[in-house]
């Protein structure tokens, strides 16, 4: 038979027995508590027996006031772990994750869940990084401006981007830019027809461009001798043109150009604008090397992967390495590399496994939330840490969210509610991808996008970051 708790209603005697009546022990409001307490294991220290509730309440007793318990937040170390890759990578998705009813599954026993001062904490970080909309509004009109005028001017005086076309990209157009509207990206797109690509690296993300038989393009005056079209001298006529169109702008600057970088950068007062070239491919199918990526089917559907593969690519004149670095006769330079960054503004745009996720009368998950936090987090440690975490950038977070995405695709799995938990899951796998020095690109997953980045003690500093952060609840966002 279990015992009567202290404030349990007492049960009437049964009738022809005489209630037996004893004196009732004064509970103090915090009993509770410190029963709790003393059941509490110490830090592997012995345990100091508790004194009973009977020798407390007793007249002679001594009355000690209880001393307050302390908890150290845990440490971080650099060269131990709790968990490798593999332990946390087979856990994640089957004991880590929150249901729709706010508990979180921890070692495959559902616990209640106690995240509601850390949604508070990352709520308010998240209130702090949003965009005034009439800051938003002005630096919207100023780029649009500017671009328009480079776009006209550009599509009148060349004949070779005639049929140049906008398209803005990057994380302002995602909804996923945080605290102020700072910097945007515009592609501008030119369409090709009928040409063939050929892997410059062993990759996948880098190609050399010919025309297939006799183009009836004026493009051909940038094919080089064994039939290539030069990446390098497209971009030089290209930049040639845009600042021929700011030169008489007020406030408008050109930025000297950066050493494999293809976007003409201009400087409109606080606002930095990267306008970047592209070949918009049309082609009967994407390249070979993106058949084991894009897993979208669990988390938007079949219908969705169909129509985003119908759509065009895109090629921009980016080269890593030397310029000069030359494969089958093709310099690095003259080297296109390939871009879904449409895709994926349709995908944040519309992220939900339900249509109506995060729309009026929707539910709300947390997905732009946590890339949102994930991307100042990374800012923030890049500010701080500059010189050993140069290498490292906002694209990497954004594709370990769309990773997240097809391994959670359910909207039970970012609910609003639980965004502390989701977000903690998303550091878990940023962390693993570090770990293992493995960060596929999502179109084309033999494509590490942490190459850049391979020193290994660079990758255990930036995990060693972020657990010390999340142990101590983010003091670098405060």
């Amino acid at each position: 038979m279990m015992p009567k708790s202290a404030g349990a209603r007492a049960k009437s005697p049964p009738p022809g027995r005489a209630k037996k009546t004893t004196p009732q022990r004064a509970t103090s409001p915090n009993a509770s508590t410190r029963r709790v307490k003393d059941t509490a294991p110490s830090n592997g220290t012995p345990r100091r027996p508790s004194a009973s509730l009977d020798t407390k309440s007793h007249p002679c007793a001594k009355k000690t006031p209880a001393k307050p318990t302390h908890h150290k937040a845990p440490k971080t170390t650099p060269h131990k772990r709790p968990e490798g890759p593999e332990k946390r990578g087979s856990q994640a998705a089957a004991t880590d994750s929150p249901s729709p009813s706010g508990s979180v599954k921890k070692g495959g026993v559902r616990c209640k869940k106690i995240s509601s001062s850390g949604n508070k904490v990352l709520l308010g970080v998240l209130e702090s990084l949003k965009i005034r909309k009439q800051a938003r509004s002005e630096a919207t009109d100023k780029v649009n401006d500017v671009v328009d005028c480079i776009l006209k001017h550009v599509k009148t005086s060349s004949k070779y981007f005639q049929d140049i076309a906008k398209l803005p990209t990057g994380s302002y157009y995602e909804n996923v830019k945080i605290s102020e509207p700072d910097e945007f990206d515009i592609m501008l797109t030119v369409p090709v027809h009928r040409v063939q690509l050929e892997q410059f690296d062993s990759n996948g993300a880098f190609y050399s461009v010919s025309f297939k038989r006799n183009p009836k393009t004026p493009l051909v005056d940038f094919v080089l001798k064994d039939g290539t079209l030069s990446a390098h001298n497209m971009l030089v006529e290209f930049r040639k043109h845009v600042i021929e169109a700011t030169t008489l702008m007020k406030d408008v600057q050109v930025e000297r150009k950066k050493k494999g970088c293809p976007a003409v950068t201009l400087q409109v007062r606080e606002i930095s604008v990267d306008i970047v070239l592209g070949l918009e491919v049309h082609s009967m199918s994407w390249p070979a090397m993106t058949k084991d990526g894009f897993n979208i089917v669990d988390w938007l559907g079949t219908k969705v992967k169909k129509d985003f593969k119908s759509k065009p690519f895109y090629l921009v004149p980016k080269y890593v390495g030397k310029g000069w670095d030359e494969k089958e006769g093709v310099h690095a330079r003259d080297a296109w590399r390939i871009s879904f960054s449409h895709i994926e503004k349709g995908i944040l745009k519309n992220h939900g496994s339900a249509k109506t996720c995060c729309e009026s009368g929707g539910s709300k998950c947390c997905r732009k939330q946590c890339l949102k936090l994930l991307k100042h987090l990374l800012n923030e440690l890049k500010q701080k840490h500059p010189k050993e975490l140069s290498k490292f950038f906002s694209y990497q977070a954004k594709t370990v969210l769309l990773h997240g995405c097809v391994k959670r695709p359910n909207d039970s799995q970012w609910e609003l509610a639980n965004l502390d938990d989701c977000f903690q899951q998303l550091l878990d796998d940023f962390i693993r991808h570090l770990e293992t020095g493995s960060l596929p690109h999502f179109f084309v997953p033999t494509y590490n996008l942490l190459e850049s980045c391979s020193d290994s003690k660079k990758q255990e500093f930036l995990i060693d970051c972020i657990n010390s952060e999340r142990n101590n609840m983010f003091p670098i966002f405060k």
